[in-house]
């Protein structure tokens, strides 16, 4: 009795998601078919030309970057991603206790260690190897700027 009541609901159950998967291909397919139907098929030079806020690129959009610019964009995706933990922390933070404190804690720890590690590490700089060296000609004794090198 109980398996036959558990097959119903399975069967059910598929039912609805086949539904649902047909449904959504129906839909997808009378999307991309009336687009088709209806669309345009006149070719100009000016429909494939790249528009964006009403300038004309000039130029190619393939242009080399240094992996300097990555890396900084990288890890603020990294550590933006812990608003989402304190998000949800800070809904709950009654419910969690001190319990809940101590595990904060030590995310925010870990992640404050990762920041200080990668800090010390340099990861942060964005300046080349060159821009280094030329920093540190400039700079004098006790951080003043060399004003004869400085050149604006």
């Amino acid at each position: 009795m109980i398996e036959s009541a558990i097959d119903v609901g399975v069967t059910t159950d598929l039912r609805a998601f086949l539904i649902y998967g047909f449904a959504v291909i129906a839909i997808v397919g009378t999307m991309l078919g009336l687009s088709f139907v209806l669309g345009q098929r006149k070719n100009a030079h000016s429909k494939n030309l790249p528009f964006e806020s009403g300038i004309v690129s000039v130029g190619s959009a393939q242009f080399h970057t240094t992996i300097h610019f990555y890396l900084p964009a990288i890890l603020f995706i990294i550590f933006d991603l812990e608003v989402v933990f304190l998000f949800a922390w800070a809904l709950v933070v009654r419910e969690a206790g001190w319990a809940g404190f101590i595990e904060i804690t030590i995310f925010i720890s870990v992640l404050l260690v990762a920041l200080l590690y990668l800090a010390r590490i340099g990861a942060l700089d964005w300046r080349t190897q060159i821009q280094r060296r030329e920093l540190r000609t400039m700079v004098g004794p006790g951080g003043v700027t060399n004003r004869k090198e400085f050149k604006l």
